[in-house]
């Protein structure tokens, strides 16, 4: 990718939202932002799916915008690159499609997530000390108003954008510096009722007695 491509690509067609709405469509999208531009055989590599497979997925993107054909390539292995460094969607709708459409998104991101999440806890015997420490799992149940947790969404988010450009310029990486994977998820929790007493446990799971 270059600098000189979009920030972001929204989705609100919900024919784009439920195209999108596919663990290797969702996967390949990833990977073209972080290792781009490849070919759809070396998708197939980078992924385990088929070359025609991957191939099939990359033209659904492309017809929706959310990647195109790179420069260069030999004969019919043409490379393919993301058009922008993330993907939105609506977080509501009055139109019901799109409302259905990208709520079936959101749920395929968190399907996904979680999968990715539970990989990395299996894998994290293998990172050094450092890395464990840094890592974090965990939750945190506060009382906001709509207002408060949309503030506070903003406020994470220009929190991490000064190290966005890290991932397109690698020169601007500092030494030790290693792909993180930041997900953020917040939602009005109703399993607990208003007004109930709860301890925090910063690193544990949400009603565990220890912390991990």
């Amino acid at each position: 990718m270059t600098e000189q491509q979009p920030r972001s690509i929204r989705l609100t067609d919900p024919r784009a939202l439920r195209a999108y709405a596919h663990p290797t469509r969702m996967t390949l999208v990833g990977l073209l932002r972080r290792s781009g531009p490849f070919t759809a055989t070396q998708a197939a590599e980078l992924t385990g799916e088929s070359v025609a497979s991957c191939s099939y997925h990359l033209r659904i993107l492309a017809k929706y915008g959310l990647v195109e054909q790179a420069p260069g390539g030999k004969g019919r292995e043409k490379p393919w690159r993301a058009t922008a460094q993330f993907t939105e969607w609506p977080d509501h709708s009055e139109d019901a499609a799109v409302a259905e459409a990208a709520n079936a998104l959101s749920g395929a991101a968190i399907e996904l997530y979680f999968r990715r999440v539970l990989r990395a806890v299996e894998n994290r015997h293998t990172l050094p000390p450092e890395w464990k420490e840094a890592e974090q799992f965990g939750d945190t149940l506060v009382h906001l108003t709509p207002q408060e947790l949309a503030g506070l969404g903003r406020r994470i988010q220009e929190l991490l954008r000064p190290y966005e450009d890290r991932d397109l310029d690698p020169a601007r990486r500092p030494e030790g510096a290693r792909p993180v994977t930041f997900v953020r998820i917040a939602y009005l929790d109703r399993e607990f009722p208003e007004g109930a007493p709860r301890t925090v446990h910063p690193r544990g799971a949400a009603g565990d007695d220890e912390e991990q």
